[in-house]
């Protein structure tokens, strides 16, 4: 551990912990510890990723945790945490600025709260702002491309940028950020007028879709598999014979076998073995190679 380096953390954050175990902070709950972990305010991000760049000290960056498989060995380096210290969500006009950390949840409660309308689909989806600009996250026919105006970032190099609608290149489950390493600071969306109790209704009534479709009662990180095209990946995997398949205590959801659910005490390793085994079986049977949505991170 380098202490000069952690002085300095500590420095900037309060919210700084050592070998802080990532189970605690996934929605898959399990992985093993990062060496440093910190969730800063906005306005202490470039300093922290200019301490890691002093002292040579790898760093990345998570939200809620909802996309994630972070490996057994855990995490070398810093993780940073855009989260709760970094959610402020503001509304004027038609037009929400959200800081990177706030809950889509969050901000899709802010939106019905002043009668905005397009960002009905995202009120499930247990991400934060900066993860679903980062991935063009999706649900329901939306998806954050159709209501992102601008995002501001913080480049590599320590300086702020702000990215235009076409700048970010969102696609299926892809933007810009992650190749030019970039960190999501906040985001501007433009919605539309609308009438504050049906975009509840419509709210209420993904959700209840969501709960009845899919395995919210176990720990997973969501669709495990990206659509490929022409085809929908729970299908394939269901056709492949695969539905409850088990690693361990990793499975293959019964109640929607696009999902990859931790049953209370699956390793890392299960669940990416599992992955690869429902990979490779479902090309095996269809010829469709699936690529997953879920990031792996750290050391396996």
């Amino acid at each position: 551990m380098n202490e000069s380096f952690l002085e300095g953390l500590q420095k900037i954050t309060e919210q700084c912990f050592v070998q802080e175990n990532m189970s605690s902070h996934t929605t898959f709950r399990t992985g093993g510890p990062a060496e440093y972990y910190v969730r800063p305010k906005r306005t202490q991000v470039a300093e922290i990723v200019s301490l890691c760049r002093k002292y040579n000290i790898p760093w990345l960056v998570i939200g809620n945790g909802s996309n994630l498989l972070v490996g057994d060995r855990g995490i070398r380096g810093l993780v940073m945490e855009l989260g709760r210290e970094a959610a402020e969500v503001t509304a004027e006009g038609n037009t929400i600025t959200a800081e990177a950390g706030a809950l889509l949840s969050a901000v899709a409660r802010v939106a019905a709260d002043h009668a905005l309308t397009g960002m009905e689909f995202a009120s499930g989806i247990p991400g934060t702002i900066g993860g679903a600009v980062v991935m063009n996250a999706g649900a329901y026919g939306g998806e954050m491309k159709q209501i992102v105006r601008k995002v501001t970032v913080l480049t590599p190099e320590g300086q702020e940028k702000e990215l235009t609608l076409e700048e970010l290149e969102l696609g299926y489950r892809h933007s810009c950020i992650p190749q030019n390493d970039y960190i999501v600071l906040d985001t501007e969306l433009e919605l539309k007028p609308g009438d504050s109790e049906k975009i509840q209704e419509q709210m209420a009534k993904l959700r209840s879709q969501r709960s009845k479709k899919q395995p919210l009662e176990y720990a997973s990180a969501g669709s495990t598999f990206k659509r490929p095209q022409g085809y929908f990946a729970g299908k394939l995997i269901q056709d492949a014979g695969l539905r409850g398949y088990r690693v361990g205590d990793a499975q293959i959801s019964e109640k929607h076998c696009g999902f990859v659910i931790n049953r209370g005490s699956a390793t890392a390793a299960e669940i990416s073995e599992l992955i690869r085994q429902v990979q490779d079986k479902v090309e095996a049977d269809s010829g469709v190679r699936l690529e997953t949505e879920v990031r792996f991170l750290g050391d396996f």
